[in-house]
Parts: C-alpha cells; structure tokens; sequence
C-alpha cells in the first residue's frame, strides 16, 4: 500500500468525501477507508494523521460503529468530526447523550482557545455548520474546551498532550466559513504534512493505473458530452489510444441539439465517436412508470444492456468505464462506511452477474469541481470544463411522473429558452447548475379571453462548489421576468413558471 499523509474513517457522513477533498485542496493527499478498517491495513498506509468522520449513529446505541481501539495507541493526531468526537469522547471516559434540542445549522464558533494551532489564522464568531442530535455530556480526563457556541458548550475540544482535537460541527462543509483553514492547520501544524499533490499527480497515477489493468484489452466508454465523461474519455485515450471505443447512447432523453453538439465535440477532440440511437428501447420500457426510484433504475438497467448490445460488435473489449462521480456515489450506496441512501444513480452500484465487463470509474472517488481542474490539466477547452451538470437519466427525472414524447418536447422547448436567456444575460457562467421541471400540475390561467388549463414549468438554478451542498442562485427578477414570458408566450401547454428557492439540504439538486 502506498504512503498516506491523511487517513479518514468513515462512519457513514453525507459529508465524508468531503474532508478528503478539502485536504487535497490544500496539497495533502488523502484516502477514506471504512471506519472499521483492520488496524494492520492503517499501518500499511503509513498515516501521518488519522480523521474520524461523522455518521448518522449513536455512539451509545448497542449497534453503535466503532473503529479498532488501536488506533488510539498509535501515537498518531486525530482529529474527530461530530459523530467521530462523541467516540472519542466516549473512549477516552466522557460520557455521549442525546441532545434535547438537535442542532442543525449555522452557528457561531467562539474560540476559548487562540493559542491552540488549528486555530491558527481562525477569527472569533465564524460561521460553522452543526449537524447532530447527540452531545457530549461531560468531558474526558484530559481534554479542554477550546471553542464553544451558543448551543454547544463543547464545540470544539482538544487533548493537547496527545494530539488530539474534535469538533462538534462539520469544517468540511462550505457553510463553515473557515473550516478549510481547520482541516488544514491539522495537517500542516499537528500532522507535519506537506503540500505536495495536485490534480496533475492524480492524472499521471490514473493513467498509469489504467495502462496496468488493461494492457492491450479495449475499454468501452459510456459517453454523454458532458464535463465527467469527456473527462474519463480523454483520460482513457491518454492511457490506451485506440483501444478505447467511446459510446454515446442518445436514450431519448437528452436537450434539444445535444446529439449534433456531443458529436461535433469529440470530432474536434480527434476521437472517433460511435452514437447509438436507443430512444424506442428507453420511452418504450418507461412508458406508464411514474415512481422516481423505479425510473432511475431502468435507465441505468437499460444503459448496461445497450452498451453489452455495442460491444458484442467489437473484438477484445473487457471493460466498461463510466463517468461516475463521488456524489454519484455517495448519494445512492454505502461505498467506504454505513451511509444511507439518497436517490439511486443510473451509474453506481456495479454491473449485473450476466455482464463479464470489468468497471473502471476513474473520477469515482473525485468531485465536480476537481474534475474540471483535471479537465484543464489533460488540456480539455474551458468551453466543454464549464458545462453544467446534466444528470445521465436526462429529462427523465425533470419530468414529474410519467415520461412522455409530448412532455419531453415540451420541457426541451422550456429549457431552451431558460438556458438561453441565462447565457445571454451572462449568468451562465456565474452559476453551478440551471434547468427546468415540468410539474406536471396544471392550474388554471387566462391568455387572451381564453381559460386555459395548462402545465406548470419550474426553474431550477444553483450554486455549489462541489454538488453535495448547493443554494437557490439569487437571479435578477427582471431575467427570471423574461424567462417566465417567453416560456408561456412559446410553448404550448405551459401557462404558468415557478422559481425553485430550496437550497441542498434538505432538498437536492434534481427533483427526482
């Protein structure tokens, strides 16, 4: 196993791939493993610091999740997040209740403590974000209170002597203000790690990781046009050349012009593109489905059978690679540690018992916004880097209950406009995600002297960082105003436009 500098054990956080994420930001390698990783195979990597994650559990609960006890034997800093402070605390003699007031939200964090190094460069009454239903009762031998809030009289505690800290809130998260300089000044300051990995060190270990596996086999690509498969695609032809057979399937699903723009896009790029057209077999198996999950399920079933369809055309092909992101991943199975279930991914969860492919997912462990760094640095144009997500179930999840050929073009023409009045208004570019919903609620309007009873459309527009959080983008009313009108006035079928103003949690990007 090779050296790394920051170990986190995963206890089941929404938010676990996170802390890795914000270490590699600042230049420090790190890995997840799950939270009851053999403590052979933790000394194998190495760590130079060990992080405990949170988790949905209860530390006192009879099937509570506990790491191996060693790991507090190895002499090595740790640093507890929410669920990973309660252990510690518990380990260590304090005593874990459950809360009765949960906390969940912004908070301010005193600092009780300013000399403490992973305070370093952290100002008084930041912002940080609470997440828990439990709370430490009394403190173990030993351990200091070095931060407190208004309802967390232990928002942050330390055992100096042994290099230990924990904190009550998530710092991975971006609603806490400074919780990246927090992560960093454990690994800098009390882990004596350096900053020396980047995107370009991740590119160079994945092409020479899929060089290994698949010597002179052929990989079939499942691609879209968007930033993740174009970015696996590229990644592919660096390590294999023309043993890669890129497929782009056109599910029946997909935004006006999406087939003629993809194509043209892999044109220029120089790699030749095979385009299958299976949208009969897709609308066909989800005619009269309404259920999201069930919708989602049979996308992703029918995708496999397409693509085993394309290969069986093809000599040598024994593998399937797949644009799969972490939030991909995190949101539909348990991949390190005991996480729930968000919403299914067509993408995730392996490949049928039928199939012989062998799955390589390069961008599995990475999220959005360090896939377009490695975009750049495999030298990919800005333009095709600054796409916004579009998820592989397409239109199919944008349309609530039954997907339809008519629904479809109504929501392609909704689209169209929304996303052109974005990009010519100029806040495209300024905002991580746009798209539209067809309800498929009718109410009732008038155009002219006519009573119509027509179909409700909903504008979606977002901003995030990295997908696993995300904001209701604060749009000019005047272009949401132009946005509306030009929808009711162009297409059939729709007379009234709502704006989505959730935020993630407790909703999620995609309505379905």
């Amino acid at each position: 196993m090779k050296h790394v500098p920051i170990l986190v054990l995963d206890f089941g956080s929404q938010y676990t791939q996170l802390i890795a994420k914000r270490l590699r930001e600042n230049g420090v390698y790190s890995e997840i493993v799950p939270y009851n990783e053999s403590i052979e195979n933790i000394k194998a990597r190495t760590p130079k610091g060990i992080v405990l994650s949170g988790g949905p559990a209860s530390v006192y609960a009879v099937d509570a999740y506990h790491p191996s006890v060693e790991i507090f034997e190895l002499g090595l800093p740790i640093l507890g997040i929410c669920y990973g402070m309660q252990l510690i605390s518990q380990h260590f003699g304090g005593s874990v209740i459950p809360a009765n007031h949960h906390e969940y939200g912004k908070a301010k964090l005193k600092v009780e403590n300013a000399q403490s190094p992973i305070f370093q460069g952290i100002s008084d009454d930041e912002i940080v974000w609470m997440s828990h239903g439990d709370k430490v009762e009394n403190l173990p031998v030993g351990f200091d209170v070095i931060g407190t809030s208004e309802n967390s009289p232990y928002a942050a505690i330390a055992c100096e002597d042994k290099d230990i800290y924990a904190f009550q809130f998530h710092p991975e998260v971006t609603h806490s203000v400074q919780g990246a300089i927090l992560l960093k000044n454990f690994a800098k300051y009390i882990c004596d790690c350096e900053s020396t990995w980047n995107m370009g060190n991740f590119a160079k270990e994945e092409i020479k990781k899929i060089k290994e596996l698949v010597g002179d086999k052929k990989v079939l690509c499942g691609v879209s046009g968007g930033v993740d498969s174009s970015v696996v695609a590229t990644l592919l032809a660096e390590a294999i050349g023309t043993n890669l057979v890129p497929v782009f399937v056109d599910n029946g699903l997909l935004r006006a012009n999406e087939v003629e723009d993809v194509q043209n896009m892999f044109v220029n790029r120089g790699i030749g593109l095979i385009t299958v057209d299976a949208s009969e077999q897709f609308l066909t198996k989800l005619a009269g489905v309404t259920d999201p999950e069930t919708k989602r399920k049979i996308i992703g079933e029918t995708f496999i059978e397409v693509f085993d369809i394309e290969a069986k055309k093809h000599e040598g092909i024994e593998f399937l690679a797949q644009g799969t992101l972490y939030t991909d991943v995190i949101e539909s199975v348990s991949v390190k540690g005991p996480s729930k279930t968000i919403k299914s991914h067509h993408n995730v969860g392996g490949l049928p018992d039928w199939m012989t492919f062998e799955l390589i997912e390069p961008l599995r462990e990475i999220f959005k916004d360090e896939v377009r760094k490695l975009g750049l640095e495999l030298g990919l144009p800005s333009r095709m880097i600054g796409r916004h997500p579009f998820p592989g179930p397409g239109l199919a999840i944008r349309i609530m209950g039954e997907v339809n050929v008519p629904d479809l073009e109504i929501l392609r023409k909704a689209d169209t406009i929304m996303l052109e009045e974005l990009s010519a208004s100029g806040w495209y570019d300024k905002t991580w995600q746009a798209f539209t919903v067809l309800l498929n609620v009718k109410s009732v309007g008038v155009m002219g002297d006519n009573r119509t009873y027509d179909n409700t459309a909903c504008i979606r527009i977002v901003n995030a960082v990295d997908g696993m959080t995300a904001t209701f983008a604060h749009i000019p009313h005047d272009i949401l105003e132009v946005m509306s009108r030009r929808i009711i006035n162009e297409v059939d079928g729709i007379n009234r436009v709502v704006y989505d103003i959730s935020s993630k949690p407790p909703a999620t990007i995609e309505w379905e």
